[in-house]
């Protein structure tokens, strides 16, 4: 090779060793995609082996009725507001029969402390409620339960709310909302009240109910944690933390609210203890 070509060769050596690209860096070697599953998913949804295992509608695993649909056998309140009547339970005031007190259809079958329930309820007008881990209040008067209730009203203004019938309050034993509809709500020692996160927007939520027609309530409470789900939408979730007020076991109920003649139905009383 002539002499003079030498500096030249050196030259194009220096850049193709910094060239990118080339074989003096070595490339990542590429993984073959993971195999398609049903849908165009990556295989292993089944069996937890996938990044996104599928996932099914809940079910009634675990749940049993605690109304037998034809009698209110285990059930205790008022009869001259409560009936069966078609399968449902049928709470009812008229003109002539004023409710003067809240009161309350009390379970007999036992308490709930750490447990899921799921009923569907219709109401006509006024406002009605979900008492749970409650306690009674016979100096108050008969069927007065005190406690968490998941509340509703004809005119979605309470709906979905997490509530504390005749519970803490500023002004001591009264009615106060433990978390707002569309809030996850910290409850401490005080009471002090701590906004945890936000659900959604709680006028938009009030659309959830179904007015006039049936609605499904399904509350979940584990431990200090109460969430309250309607319609498959999560509502309300107050995690009470309060050592003075919080309660871990008590009554279940339906509510009978005073306020003009209404009607609140329920069915499907399906309750699973955990």
């Amino acid at each position: 090779m002539p002499r003079h070509l030498l500096p030249l060769l050196g030259a194009l050596a220096i850049t193709v060793w910094w060239a990118p690209g080339v074989a003096t860096q070595q490339q990542p070697q590429q993984q073959p995609p993971p195999a398609a599953g049903r849908g165009g998913a990556p295989a292993g949804g089944r069996g937890g082996g996938g990044l996104f295992p599928a996932t099914v509608p809940d079910d009634m695993a675990g749940f049993v009725p605690i109304f037998d649909g034809k009698t209110l056998t285990g059930w205790d309140g008022d009869p001259r507001f409560w009936r069966v009547e078609n399968g449902e339970i049928v709470g009812e005031t008229t003109p002539e029969k004023v409710v003067t007190l809240n009161n309350f259809l009390i379970w007999r079958g036992g308490t709930v402390k750490d447990f899921e329930l799921k009923v569907e309820f219709r109401m006509s007008g006024t406002n009605s409620g979900i008492q749970y881990r409650s306690t009674e209040l016979p100096a108050v008067g008969k069927w007065v339960l005190k406690g968490y209730q998941a509340d509703m009203d004809f005119t979605e203004g309470f709906v979905g709310n997490g509530h504390d019938e005749r519970g803490r309050s500023p002004a001591g034993e009264g009615h106060v909302v433990l978390s707002r509809r569309g809030q996850m709500t910290r409850i401490v020692d005080g009471p002090a009240y701590k906004a945890v996160a936000t659900i959604g927007d709680s006028t938009l939520l009030r659309g959830v109910m179904n007015v006039n027609g049936w609605n499904q309530y399904h509350i979940i409470a584990r431990g200090p944690v109460l969430m309250q789900i309607m319609n498959g939408q999560l509502m309300a979730v107050a995690i009470d933390e309060d050592s003075k007020h919080a309660v871990a076991e008590g009554l279940l109920g339906f509510q009978m609210h005073v306020g003009p003649p209404f009607k609140i139905q329920y069915r499907n009383v399906m309750l699973r203890k955990l």
